[in-house]
């Protein structure tokens, strides 16, 4: 039996994940960079969560809490639905994984949620409620829905079943590249990052872990950096799925991350917005802010990632295209202020 990681997740909890969402999200592709990999000297892979089919990791960790849910207590408990608040691909992800087994979705989004993301939940038949404005307003009408009709709870990202869906992206990593040096993901609630992490430890500890968050409204930061739970204002984004809070009442992800992670960075948004065009220009994916973080840090804190095997998690491709454009922009004042 494996042992528990702080948080109450074990890796046997990441294999059971692994047996239940076979089918129900895919084994996304790992692709290596040789233009990355030439610029700096290393061996870089880029892990395709974008091309999931809900276009984002997340669909992983929401499978398999609800598939779960199912098995353990059967269709008659979850007839008045489920119910999630996002920031947008965990809320796609919510509707997809339900629609696909006939249970309803509702999905509760602060004003902070682009159009393009509302539209794309709204397709998948999900109810959406336009909740406040930030997440942890969204989190406050999903706990008086459980109260009120019985719905059950989806959280984001602290739940075990979530964590260790979204750690199945780990066990792919190292089925295909078992000498990796270096996995770099970002990193707001702590789902991906911990499970991650939590299989790196335990199969693979050689492996440094890195996380990278937002640099300013990064709850997880601000958390870690406390040692407890704080809030944090929100604001704006190119990386809007970072965005959000851990919640007061955190129970898994912090002390996970705060366990598994060995660096943490910040990137500002013109390091996002370079990211995200070079992403197009030299890999030829229009890629979401979040799923950009990991280059952005490479590139702005100069990592030494030079003779080492590296993957990137591009974590998905849920952008619109006036937001890419608005990073664009950005890229290019940037260059002329250099």
């Amino acid at each position: 039996m494996s042992p528990e990681f702080p948080g109450g997740i074990s890796l046997a909890e990441v294999w059971q994940a692994r047996h239940r969402i076979q089918g129900r999200a895919d084994r996304t592709p790992l692709r290596y960079s040789p233009s990355l990999s030439r610029r700096f000297g290393a061996r870089v892979w880029l892990k395709l969560e974008n091309m999931q089919p809900t276009g984002a990791f997340k669909l992983r960790g929401a499978s398999n809490m609800i598939a779960a849910l199912l098995e353990q207590y059967g269709p008659d408990r979850l007839k008045p639905g489920v119910i999630t608040a996002s920031t947008g691909n965990h809320g796609r992800a919510v509707a997809w994984a339900a629609r696909e087994l006939g249970i309803p979705a509702t999905v509760c989004l602060s004003s902070l949620v682009p159009a393009n993301k509302v539209a794309a939940i709204e397709a998948l038949g999900a109810e959406v409620c336009r909740c406040g404005n930030s997440q942890d307003d969204a989190f406050a009408v999903v706990d008086e829905r459980v109260a009120s009709r019985g719905q059950v709870a989806i959280p984001p990202f602290d739940h075990p079943l979530i964590v260790a869906g979204q750690g199945t992206l780990a066990l792919e990593l190292l089925e295909e590249r078992p000498q990796l040096d270096m996995v770099v993901a970002g990193l707001s609630g702590g789902g991906l990052l911990g499970g991650i992490g939590l299989v790196m430890k335990q199969l693979s500890p050689r492996t440094e872990v890195v996380g990278v968050s937002l640099s300013q409204g990064a709850a997880m930061w601000h958390s870690l950096q406390a040692g407890k739970p704080v809030q944090v204002e929100e604001v704006p984004s190119l990386a809007d799925s970072l965005g959000g809070g851990i919640g007061l009442d955190n129970r898994h992800t912090l002390a996970l991350v705060r366990a598994v992670m060995d660096s943490h960075y910040q990137v500002p948004e013109t390091a996002i917005a370079r990211a995200m065009v070079t992403l197009l220009e030299q890999e030829k994916m229009l890629l979401e802010g979040a799923a950009a973080v990991g280059l952005a840090a490479i590139e702005h804190h100069r990592i030494p990632i030079e003779g080492k095997e590296v993957a990137l998690v591009l974590s998905g491709n849920n952008v619109a295209l006036e937001t890419f454009e608005r990073a664009r922009e950005l890229e290019r004042q940037s260059h002329a202020n250099l």
